[in-house]
């Protein structure tokens, strides 16, 4: 397991490089080029510019999150030809600087939901939080705004400005679509792009749908065992493949997070950990890691990756904001660091267990 950290770049994370480099463990980062609209194609000199960084810091970039897909290529309209072209030359170009991962979600829409970006727990840190209720009463365009009132001008990857000036507009264009059809429409992506992934050597990574149910009856694809055996055999190339992130598939209480790790183990290339707390009605906040703060076995998760021989990259994923410190929901350094320690710990506890017997 190669252990990396999410940073968001120059200009959009608070969290110098020198700091990351400093947590015990961690090989590397995973980034992007925020300032890159879906659809768009990554210049070669911004590509470049974006390595120098992570590499002149002492860490390692080998994984990207994310290159976003164009919403006409979700919607199966005609131009997502072009929009195709562009992805792929963005891979092509990413190839170049040795990038071996890219994680990237077919999510309509919304990249993701909660109804607080900052939830005061009791212990005095604060989390992001999942009030079913909330959502289910609430609109698009309410929750967008809360958003921009609530993020304190950080940009949200998934709920940029340019998208949600149309996002009911959008959303509507998905009324008639049925769950074949997207799925249709998933695996033209997937025929167009996975032959150049072979050539370049890049393993396509999907993220799950977060939350792993409807909201705004929009649909869903990467939420269960089924529908994840499902996406697989579209295209049944290595290099079509997973990132599991035990948060989205464990927000779904009926699925069962290690044994959808052991039976896909060949798939997955990349791993987001974390844990969460269900409260009432489906509702969940983002807690601490360990196993003991919240409703996952985050031990099990972890043995799963361990007994399947898994070797592909990993991060911690959402973590409360500790200590005081101040940044982008989710995403503070101290709680992630702490993570990081656990799952390590967890990882040579087994790895020395495994010598022993």
């Amino acid at each position: 397991m190669k252990m990396i950290f999410r940073w968001f770049g120059t200009g959009h994370d608070t969290i110098p490089l020198s700091y990351i480099r400093q947590i015990p463990g961690v090989e590397g980062v995973v980034t992007s080029l925020l300032s890159k609209a879906a659809g768009e194609v990554w210049e070669t000199d911004e590509i470049a510019g974006m390595h120098k960084t992570v590499t002149d810091s002492g860490l390692k970039l080998e994984v990207i999150e994310s290159v976003n897909i164009h919403e006409d290529i979700k919607l199966g309209l005609p131009s997502r030809d072009l929009y195709i072209e562009n992805y792929i030359k963005t891979m092509e170009r990413l190839s170049k600087i040795g990038i071996k991962v890219i994680c990237y979600n077919f999510m309509p829409v919304l990249d993701w939901a909660r109804s607080n970006l900052y939830h005061d727990l009791g212990d005095g840190s604060n989390t992001m939080f999942f009030n079913a209720d909330f959502i289910k009463t609430t609109t698009p365009k309410a929750l967008a705004d809360k958003y921009a009132a609530d993020s304190g001008g950080i940009a949200l990857p998934g709920w940029e400005p340019e998208r949600l000036k149309k996002i009911e507009a959008t959303i509507e264009q998905y009324s008639t679509m049925t769950q074949e059809q997207y799925f249709a429409n998933a695996k033209y992506f997937l025929d167009a792009i996975i032959p150049h992934a072979e050539k370049l050597d890049i393993k396509m990574a999907i993220h799950p749908d977060d939350p792993p149910f409807s909201i705004f009856s929009l649909p869903r694809m990467i939420n269960s065992r089924e529908n994840i055996e499902k996406f697989l055999s579209l295209n049944k190339s290595r290099h079509n493949g997973l990132t599991l992130c035990t948060g989205s598939i464990g927000a779904n209480c009926d699925n069962d997070t290690p044994a959808i790790i052991r039976e896909f183990s060949d798939r997955i290339h990349f791993a987001h950990i974390r844990n969460l707390k269900f409260t009432e009605g489906g509702s969940f906040y983002e807690s601490a890691h360990p196993t003991a703060c919240g409703s996952l076995d985050m031990y099990a998760i972890v043995k799963a990756f361990h007994d399947s021989k898994f070797e592909g990259y990993a991060r911690p994923d959402h973590g409360r904001m500790i200590w005081d410190e101040k940044g982008r929901p989710g995403y503070g350094l101290y709680d992630r660091a702490l993570g990081i320690t656990y799952l390590l710990g967890l990882w040579e506890a087994l790895e020395r267990n495994q010598r022993n017997h």
